[in-house]
């Protein structure tokens, strides 16, 4: 059983930066491949960045590569979203998940088995 806890959300101008960061419970996340998604009101949650365990690997999605990076830290079991250059169309909760089990691409929300609880973006124009 996995824990995530996202902090770091809030209110920002369009331009500026946000940094999000998801903790994990367990000794096993190192094993972990780790995924950042978002989600509006009405909307399906998209897929944002995933990394793999070892941090050897990232995926973004192509509306924020470039301007997002994820990172992660197996040492103090930490996931991070460092996200510049934000617009409002970046508005949504952000959740942290976690992939147990390689199965899907990491592009995919069936891969992920564990999720946080969100934390909310808010990018004014």
């Amino acid at each position: 059983q996995v824990q995530l806890v996202e902090s770091g959300g809030g209110l920002v101008q369009a331009g500026g930066s946000l940094s999000l960061s998801c903790a994990a419970s367990g000794r096993t996340f190192s094993t972990y491949a780790m995924g950042w998604f978002r989600q509006t009101p009405g909307k399906e949650r998209e897929f944002v960045a995933a990394i793999t365990w070892s941090g050897g690997y990232t995926y973004y999605a192509s509306s924020v590569k470039g301007r997002f990076t994820i990172s992660r830290d197996n040492a103090k079991n930490t996931v991070h979203l460092e996200m510049n250059s934000l617009k409002p169309e970046d508005t949504a909760v952000y959740y942290c998940a976690a992939d147990s089990e390689p199965s899907y691409s990491l592009r995919n929300i069936r891969a992920y088995d564990y999720w946080g609880q969100g934390t909310q973006v808010t990018v004014s124009s």
